[in-house]
């Protein structure tokens, strides 16, 4: 059977952990009413959706696998029934979805996010819908324990194979979680989902309710384009921070896939991640990423979810070099920090000149979410063979010229890395080595890798709010 492995990426037990209560559903195992195996109920979308009643949760597939024709059914459905009072819960959200075009769409369904999307962030900002500031790491015990409920699962899969076995495709992450403790599952079956082992496996028999086909493919993200600043900050790290044998955690977009680039040199690369994207492709193919140095799952690269181009979706389909967990186990900090020098790449929107680390927000506007950068972040940092590097990489100044290493954090925006849990920041400029470093020492770093511009600007007012010019200690 094509979805069995050597092994399976586990959840952390539950026995132990008293607040949690026992799931519903052992997904990759057949469910059974006695002795007879369970069948779904093969339904038009239509009908499937008519499952939501007022005051139900509704959790959904996102990321790539947004399930978009159940969301824009269950819109039509809430509207024309009057059906009101209908949370949903998911992270990221893509796709054509009404949540993204249609106002009126919030008299009904309330959603609730741990990361936010351009579909909800005019919402989430006008208070129609909700921001829920989570460790990404947490975000599967919040099903496991209750704390959110799950009436109906909307999930988007892979096709069965011939033992009736389905995957998640490419969002493992925390719809593993969400799906063995829904009371209903909902589920169409995709053509463009790729087939992924792990914990994305779910057997047939757990789906409720089956829509055969859906129209709209998966979601996807172009390969993104690398600008020069970009491709310094890829140059920098990939040279002095990236060992060989180090096993990675990167994001998807243009500074991850820098990076990415500057690794062809680079032997016995490991990956251990939340998400990873197209950038990885071409290393994997090329042998510098073999995963054969790793101390956990060795042979394997680990990750929760994946987005990137349909060429990087037809690379994962049917691919048993990569192993999909649950965010419960990708983001555990202890797993993480258990890695072969494991070396973990995040992002910013801002950065003060203490270290503190904005992720999530511009301001008291909110922009996105924790994800699992506090996880990665801290996990890599504390690696248990003392070889783990943390590094926060950022352009230093926005596409509108201001700077990103800033004085004072905005008024209203959440630190996500406290000052703290920040080891190595790097710009195109520079590194600068924050750990056990005091404050005057943190600006004069960081000011050092500062766009030339605006280090004058940034050394007056590190003086103004210390008392004294930053200086590199003794």
């Amino acid at each position: 059977m094509r979805l069995s492995l050597p092994f399976r990426v586990h959840n952390r037990p539950l026995s132990g952990l008293r607040h949690y209560e026992k799931p519903l559903r052992k997904l990759a195992k057949p469910r059974y009413k006695g002795s007879v195996l369970c069948q779904p109920q093969k339904v038009i979308i239509e009908d499937a959706v008519r499952v939501v009643k007022a005051g139900d949760w509704v959790y959904l597939h996102h990321a790539a696998s947004t399930p978009v024709d159940l969301l824009n059914a269950l819109g039509k459905h809430v509207k024309k029934h009057d059906v009101r009072n209908v949370t949903t819960t998911s992270a990221l959200l893509m796709g054509d979805i009404p949540f993204a075009r249609d106002p009126e769409i919030y008299d009904y369904i309330r959603p609730k996010a741990i990361f936010i999307s351009p579909a909800i962030r005019k919402a989430v900002n006008q208070g129609k819908a909700d921001y829920i500031p989570l460790f990404l790491n947490e975000s599967g015990r919040i099903f496991d324990d209750k704390r959110l409920p799950v009436d109906v699962a909307f999930l988007n899969l892979s096709p069965p194979d011939e033992n009736g076995y389905c995957s998640l495709g490419v969002n493992c992450d925390m719809s593993s979680p969400a799906a063995r403790n829904a009371k209903l599952i909902v589920a169409s079956i995709n053509e463009s989902q790729p087939l992924t082992f792990g914990d994305s496996k779910i057997h047939v028999s757990h789906i409720d309710y089956l829509v055969s086909e859906t129209e709209t493919p998966i979601s996807g993200v172009p390969k993104a384009v690398i600008k020069p600043e970009e491709e310094e900050i890829g140059r920098l790290i990939a040279e002095n921070l990236v060992e060989d044998e180090a096993t990675l955690q990167l994001g998807i977009g243009s500074i991850p896939d820098a990076v990415l680039s500057k690794l062809t040199h680079h032997k016995n690369l490991g990956l251990h991640t939340e998400m990873v994207s197209d950038g990885i492709i071409s290393l994997m193919r090329n042998g510098n990423v073999n995963n054969s140095k790793k101390t956990l799952h060795p042979g394997k690269g680990v990750l929760a979810f994946a987005m990137g181009s349909k060429h990087f979706y037809d690379f994962i389909d049917g691919n048993e070099d990569f192993v999909f967990g649950s965010v419960g186990y990708t983001n555990d900090v202890d797993v993480i920090a258990s890695n072969h020098r494991m070396t973990g790449i995040n992002s910013a929107i801002e950065i003060d000149l203490t270290g503190q680390v904005v992720s999530d927000s511009i301001g008291t506007s909110i922009f996105s979410g924790f994800g699992g950068q506090v996880d990665f972040v801290y996990g890599s940092a504390n690696g248990k063979d003392g070889r783990g590097k943390s590094i926060i990489a950022i352009t230093s100044r926005t596409e509108k010229g201001h700077s990103k290493i800033v004085p004072i954090i905005k008024e209203g925006a959440g630190v996500v890395s406290t000052r703290a849990h920040v080891r190595y920041l790097v710009t195109e400029y520079g590194i600068a080595d924050l750990w056990a470093r005091s404050n005057l020492h943190r600006a004069y770093e960081l000011i050092r890798v500062a766009h030339p511009g605006d280090r004058e600007h940034l050394e007056k007012a590190a003086f103004k709010r210390f008392g004294a010019l930053p200086r590199r200690d003794l």
